[in-house]
């Protein structure tokens, strides 16, 4: 006895979709329009784009103005990634049809998935032109803009979109507005609609956006709370341990900030920030070594990574360990990475060393950077002191007096080498 149309489906469905999908190939040419068109939605929603459009490029044929099977037909073309022809059913739809703003929303799609954002955006416009009060709209428009980029003009569409419904399209809308609050800086409102997102369905991403949302809000306690939790439930989401290392470190609590660190490395091992952060809270811990060993690692991940480099490098000048400074810096510049601070250093280091010029080079280079910092200004005027240069220093001297009028160490210090001159 033959199967019906229901009984192959059922079958699919059930998960005997083999034996049910063989039936349906065999049914396909028995079945009358309404049934095929039935039949193509299904394989459409079984993600079998390519069954639905062999059914619907007939139908199509036979009934061009039933805009329900064009609309599935350019679905199913979305899907298969084939956008010129979605498009081209889609601009067949007249802006007559009741169905014309559902056209829209997916012309929409398409344009933005080929980087057209503006025409996107146009076609989401005329839509909430034509149906302002409609929730899956201002869904629409809400995607549109938190996946351009623009957070903060998403939020009113989604909260429009909230009025009606938390769910559209497997979207959740309180995740949504969470993370768009959240990615405007308004981290104190994202958290009530993390704290709705996580008591509907605990998932990493959320409780982690809830734990930075906190900590970014002043909240440190409730943020360990979710990213510890966090931990618990996925121990490599590897993205919890610098935040969670921050808060405890706000806390006061600087063990449990080191420890998170490195464990965070174990998990992360690539992860230049943690090494600097772990190598920060162990100094703080009175651990220099360690310290030491955790920034050379981030330096070495990144010679780039200025703040890394500069940290280490005035553990060393703490130490007075000045080649070690030259060392490092030196061997950083070999990768074109250079920051004014590094040249501060070197002429300090070099003149450390007794490596006269090359410190004079290097304060040189650092003059046009530092050039209204006093402190620089009185080191590298001091140098040149030394070196016998007494006119150059002179002029950094009174340079100082200009930004620095009360500093009377240098007016006694510059009028003694005036009187010096006189003589």
């Amino acid at each position: 006895m033959a199967i019906s149309l229901e009984e192959a489906i059922n079958l699919v469905e059930q998960g005997e979709a083999e034996e049910g999908l063989n039936n349906l190939s065999k049914l396909q040419t028995t079945l009358h329009d309404e049934e095929k068109f039935l039949l193509a939605d299904k394989y459409y929603e079984w993600g079998l784009p390519d069954k639905a459009l062999d059914l619907l490029a007939d139908l199509h044929l036979l009934y061009p103005q039933e805009t329900d099977i064009s609309l599935l037909m350019a679905e199913a073309y979305i899907d298969m990634e084939q956008e010129d022809e979605a498009i081209s059913i889609l601009d067949q739809v007249s802006k007559d049809d009741p169905a014309y703003p559902q056209a829209l929303l997916l012309q929409a799609d398409l344009y933005q998935l080929q980087g057209l954002q503006e025409v996107s955006e146009s076609k989401l416009k005329e839509a909430k032109k034509l149906l302002p009060d409609e929730p899956l709209i201002d869904f629409a428009l809400g995607e549109f803009y938190y996946h351009s980029g623009d957070d903060k003009t998403s939020i009113s569409y989604y909260e429009k979109a909230a009025l009606s419904a938390e769910v559209f399209a497997g979207v959740n809308i309180n995740q949504r507005l969470a993370d768009a609050l959240s990615g405007s800086g308004e981290f104190e409102a994202a958290m009530p609609y993390y704290e709705k997102t996580i008591n509907e369905k605990i998932e990493p991403h959320s409780v982690f956006g809830y734990g930075l949302a906190a900590l970014r809000a002043g909240q440190t306690k409730t943020a360990i709370q979710q990213l510890e939790n966090l931990k618990e439930l996925d121990p490599g989401f590897s993205s919890l341990y610098l935040p969670l290392a921050r808060a405890y470190e706000e806390e006061g609590m600087l063990q449990e900030s080191q420890e998170t660190a490195l464990e965070g490395i174990k998990e992360d091992e690539f992860n230049k920030d943690l090494y600097l952060f772990a190598g920060k809270i162990s100094l703080k811990n009175q651990q220099p070594d360690k310290a030491v060993q955790l920034l050379r690692e981030a330096a070495a991940i990144d010679p780039g990574h200025a703040e890394a480099v500069l940290t280490l490098a005035n553990i060393y000048l703490h130490q007075e360990q000045f080649q070690a400074i030259i060392d490092l810096l030196t061997e950083v510049m070999k990768f074109e990475e250079e920051d004014p601070q590094y040249f501060w250093l070197l002429g300090k280091s070099y003149n450390e060393t007794e490596n006269f010029s090359q410190a004079l080079d290097y304060y040189d280079r650092a003059y046009k950077f530092f050039k209204d910092q006093t402190d620089f200004l009185e080191e590298y005027a001091r140098f040149l002191l030394e070196e016998g240069n007494r006119q150059k220093a002179m002029e950094l001297f009174r340079k100082i007096l200009s930004l620095d009028p009360a500093n009377v160490e240098i007016e006694a210090l510059l009028m003694h080498l005036e009187d010096e001159l006189k003589q």
